[in-house]
């Protein structure tokens, strides 16, 4: 498994849990907006942490952490997912899994083999705005729809999360997705940072991009909250 970074102390990417995070390179999005654009659109140059040294960190902090978050990146695109997730549970620790929802077929592998206790699932946009939101023209939204749909039958903590762009969401939108996600058990909008290197800066677009306040991004919540059992602002 090529691990292109580790936070080693989490309070917050694991709900309810003291955890470690470990980052995967490469992603089949373009989110202009995206804060990790050498992780995405040059992983392998980026440092990497040889897995042997990832799994004596674990060792030593049995017993002290609860759970892993593998996130990327997006983790679906390595092959050797499941390996590498099967190793983390038989030291005895919980997974969270972070996934943009292209892949709903190992997702449901990963679910029914009991390899991941909890889902965080990216939504970036209402379905019809979905291809500007990602970056990719035409961006087909099948997968995510699936992905979305599963997690909504399955019996697998999860929660949807939305990074709110001011250039890139508005009140019609979240209408939107609460259309299509009503029901979901979690729904979390998360605001735009301008930190890092955005993809948009690499790829040289002209596109610039800005955060919500705290109390325009609280006014969303209302339009949300008849679709979900739990809506909240993240990380605010």
């Amino acid at each position: 498994m090529k691990i292109h970074g580790l936070n080693k102390l989490t309070l917050l990417d694991y709900p309810g849990h003291m955890a470690c995070t470990v980052f995967t390179g490469h992603c089949n999005m373009r989110c202009p907006f995206c804060h990790n654009a050498p992780l995405v659109l040059f992983p392998d140059a980026q440092p990497q942490l040889p897995e042997k040294e990832f799994f004596a960190f674990l060792n030593k902090r049995r017993g002290v952490l609860e759970g892993v978050c593998i996130t990327g990146g997006e983790p679906t695109l390595a092959p050797d997912l499941p390996l590498f997730i099967e190793k983390i549970k038989a030291l005895g620790y919980l997974v969270k899994l972070d996934t943009n929802g292209t892949n709903p077929d190992l997702l449901r592998r990963l679910v029914t083999a009991n390899l991941i206790d909890f889902v965080a699932m990216d939504i970036k946009s209402s379905l019809p705005h979905y291809t500007k939101a990602v970056g990719i023209p035409d961006f087909c939204t099948d997968a995510v729809r699936e992905s979305a749909d599963f997690l909504m039958r399955a019996e697998i903590p999860y929660e949807f999360r939305t990074t709110v762009v001011r250039e890139l969401h508005s009140a019609n939108i979240f209408l939107e997705i609460g259309a299509w996600l009503h029901g979901a058990n979690a729904y979390y909008l998360q605001a735009f940072e301008k930190t890092g290197d955005l993809i948009c800066q690499f790829l040289k677009t002209p596109e610039k991009f800005s955060a919500y306040s705290s109390e325009e991004l609280s006014e969303f919540l209302p339009l949300l909250s008849p679709h979900f059992k739990q809506v909240a602002l993240r990380g605010i």
